[in-house]
């Protein structure tokens, strides 16, 4: 059972993915808000960050920034609808296991989120 933070600032889809990987027997905290998922990954140990690159206030890569000095051994799953080089670029940088992107297939997430949860991410 993993600890898996989604951030996305679309409340449906931070509802989708947390039924879709409770159901798969992982604790997961779901945010539309980035300071509170930042504040919760300083508060708790997160195993996996599921984030949306374009959020309320901040990038996703630079929520992922923040959450990798926090713990730098957090594995991430970056989510865009608008993929550009720069931003695959830095969260490449910053260590992220995978870029999707949007609309995501729910089962290659599964079976990515899965694959990265039993390998250690890499």
């Amino acid at each position: 059972m993993a600890h898996i933070l989604v951030l996305d600032d679309e409340l449906d889809a931070v509802v989708l993915l947390k039924r879709l990987f409770e159901g798969k027997g992982h604790r997961v905290f779901g945010f539309t808000e980035e300071e509170e998922a930042i504040a919760h990954a300083r508060a708790n140990s997160v195993d996996l960050a599921i984030i949306d690159i374009r959020l309320k206030k901040m990038l996703g890569v630079e929520v992922l920034e923040e959450l990798k000095k926090i713990a730098p051994q957090i594995r991430a799953v970056l989510l865009t609808g608008y993929p550009t080089l720069e931003s695959a670029q830095k969260a490449f940088e910053l260590g992220v296991s995978e870029y999707l992107v949007k609309p995501v297939d729910i089962g290659e997430l599964e079976e990515k989120v899965e694959k990265i949860l039993s390998s250690g991410g890499e």
